[in-house]
């Protein structure tokens, strides 16, 4: 039974083959299981990779499903149409084509098996590359919240500079009035004299400025504080609602991409070994010397060859045939006086009633 099924599925002829040998049945039935296998093959690829693609196990499975049966179908095409000559080089023209298909369907169907066996070095290679995004991503968002925050920032300090600047100032008029007062400085005469007065009220005028100044500047600079939390707080939301596009960088491309950070040599290998499974059905005919089924279906094939050409050059002699015998009965009933005198009366009612038809026309027009 299972024989039959992989015969089946090398495209061979069945009826043909069951009178075939059991050694040359046994040969098609390898070209067919490698046939059937290449399919099951490229059905787990290709569901792998549209799992990637959709994360959805039904749909991947699906599609997965369609192209193994399209595989499936080309490569048997493939099989099926090489066929032994007696020259080995019309033999090498003839699979030309089929061996560059084979060859990129090889390709197609090893890439997505390669991303599922180097899965962990990929994933590893993509969590670099999330980290490298990751931190692109926060330098480019922070990029257009920094000036803003950086001038908050020098907004505060400018603040707190002028109430430093102020507070320095009302502290030297504080120790002018106070080195009046002991008689260390200015009139240098100890007692509180007019000269300590003025000094003591221009210090109590610049403490009340200088009050005045904290509050109104504190009150800005809690503002401005206020303003640099909400641009923080609106930069980590950004980053916050960015990051889960970077966590979704594993598509199919991504790793494609990551599997070409990868060394070259092990994909190089696997890629081999499709392309070993794929075209040994055509190797295995091309150098398989003309077996008895290649010669019984050359038989089948040149019957009916043979049959159609003959039936074809039957048509000609008698096309041929019967063009003579036509031209000779039509040149002998053209000699005959009652055939000629029929159609001069039928030529002679056309051309009235012609004349009749014309004379109407003209008359309605009138």
């Amino acid at each position: 039974m299972l024989k039959k099924f992989f015969i089946i599925c090398s495209g061979s002829d069945t009826d043909i083959l069951d009178t075939c040998s059991i050694g040359e049945q046994n040969k098609f039935a390898g070209i067919g299981a490698t046939v059937f296998f290449t399919a099951v093959m490229a059905f787990i690829a290709c569901s792998y990779a549209l799992y990637t693609v959709f994360d959805n196990p039904i749909a991947a499975v699906s599609f997965g499903f369609v192209w193994g049966l399209l595989i499936f179908n080309l490569d048997r095409f493939i099989v099926s149409t090489i066929k032994k000559r007696d020259n080995i080089i019309d033999e090498i023209i003839q699979a030309s084509p089929r061996l560059i298909l084979a060859v990129i369907i090889a390709i197609v169907i090893s890439k997505p098996l390669e991303l599922k066996i180097f899965e962990k070095e990929i994933n590893q290679v993509l969590l670099e590359q999330k980290n490298e995004l990751t931190l692109a991503n926060k330098n480019q968002i922070a990029e257009q919240f920094s000036p803003n925050i950086e001038a908050l920032k020098n907004d505060i300090t400018a603040l707190q500079t002028e109430i430093d600047t102020k507070e320095t100032e009302v502290n030297a008029l504080y120790d002018t009035y106070i080195s009046e007062a002991e008689g260390t400085a200015g009139t240098k005469l100890l007692g509180k004299g007019p000269v300590y007065k003025e000094k003591r009220e221009k210090h109590d005028a610049a403490l009340v400025e200088l009050q005045q100044l904290k509050t109104d500047n504190r009150a800005k600079i809690v503002a401005l504080e206020n303003q640099i939390v909400q641009l923080k707080s609106d930069y980590d939301q950004t980053v916050e609602t960015s990051q889960p596009i970077i966590d979704g960088f594993d598509g199919l491309m991504a790793r494609v991409n990551a599997l070409g950070e990868l060394p070259w040599l092990p994909s190089f290998f696997i890629l081999l070994l499709f392309l070993a499974i794929e075209t040994s059905p055509i190797f295995a005919k091309l150098l398989s010397p003309k077996g008895e089924y290649d010669f019984k279906l050359e038989d089948a094939e040149t019957a009916v060859k043979t049959w159609v050409e003959q039936k074809v050059s039957e048509r000609k002699v008698l096309l041929k045939t019967d063009q003579a015998l036509n031209n000779k009965i039509y040149n002998d009933i053209a000699d005959e006086d009652e055939l000629y005198t029929y159609k001069r009366k039928k030529a002679r009612e056309l051309m009235q009633l012609q004349a009749d038809a014309f004379f109407n026309h003209q008359k309605n027009a009138l």
